[in-house]
């Protein structure tokens, strides 16, 4: 197995490893008993520090020679993407390290190492009916316009993948699940697009619009529009989407 550490880290290669090859047998589960996620994270004590592993799962047969002949895999995307977040000023747990292991030229497993970071909220947990929460969202807003500033592309900026940390109203965001990105300039359509798999909720997206548009200096109704046309075309699909998945369980019996 190929472990590939960040050099600002002193977590050792020997302790890397020894979690690694124990992983099925230590820490504790984000997903235990869900064997439905295509990926399996846990919580790793060690060195009087707590640290988070993400084992991917094992890509499709032409990928496992894709990820090690042509890409990069989501692993070390994962390290990377960390690097340039925190080089840029966005928050994200510290990266420690990646790890990949091949046979016969195909990549087998892969891990992702980062520190845990200790956390109050996601946007999921987002309810304007509760005092603060109004703010916390406005606040999410301008933080997700910091990042089209900061020509930031989250592909997976959807309700679980931001971390909140209320520090008595000084929010602090940090993002998880890092493997889709893209740098580079973003128009306006592509920036209203980047809301689209937060919430189907018309009151959160009128909010996002209301902030947004005082940032990027356009009229209100006009980002509303926008960002509610991706958003309501992600969830339409979504939905079509799960009705045809579970009618084709129905017809082949899959419960």
């Amino acid at each position: 197995m190929k472990i590939f550490i960040s050099k600002y880290h002193k977590l050792s290669k020997k302790n890397i490893e020894e979690i690694l090859l124990n992983f099925n047998s230590i820490g504790q589960s984000f997903f235990a008993g869900k064997k439905h996620r295509r990926n399996h994270i846990k919580v790793v004590e060690k060195e009087g520090m707590k640290f988070n592993i993400k084992s991917f799962k094992q890509p499709n047969y032409i990928n496992r020679y894709v990820y090690v002949l042509f890409r990069e895999s989501k692993a070390e995307r994962s390290f990377k993407f960390a690097e340039k977040l925190i080089k840029k000023g966005i928050g994200t747990p510290k990266p420690i390290a990646f790890a990949e292991e091949t046979s016969k030229g195909a990549l087998t497993k892969s891990f992702y190492i980062s520190e845990h970071l200790d956390y109050d909220l996601t946007f999921r947990d987002l309810d304007l009916a509760i005092p603060g929460h109004e703010d916390i969202l406005r606040a999410f807003t301008r933080f997700t316009f910091n990042l089209h500033e900061k020509n930031i592309e989250f592909l997976d900026h959807s309700p679980g993948n931001t971390l909140i940390q209320l520090n008595s109203g000084d929010y602090q965001f940090s993002l998880v699940d890092l493997n889709r990105m893209n740098f580079k300039p973003l128009n306006f359509p592509e920036r209203m697009k980047n809301f689209a798999r937060l919430t189907p909720d018309k009151g959160k997206v009128k909010i996002m619009a209301e902030e947004y548009a005082e940032l990027i200096e356009k009229n209100e109704t006009e980002v509303f529009k926008k960002m509610w046309y991706f958003v309501n075309a992600f969830f339409v699909n979504r939905g079509k989407n799960r009705k045809l998945k579970q009618r084709f369980k129905n017809l082949v019996g899959i419960k």
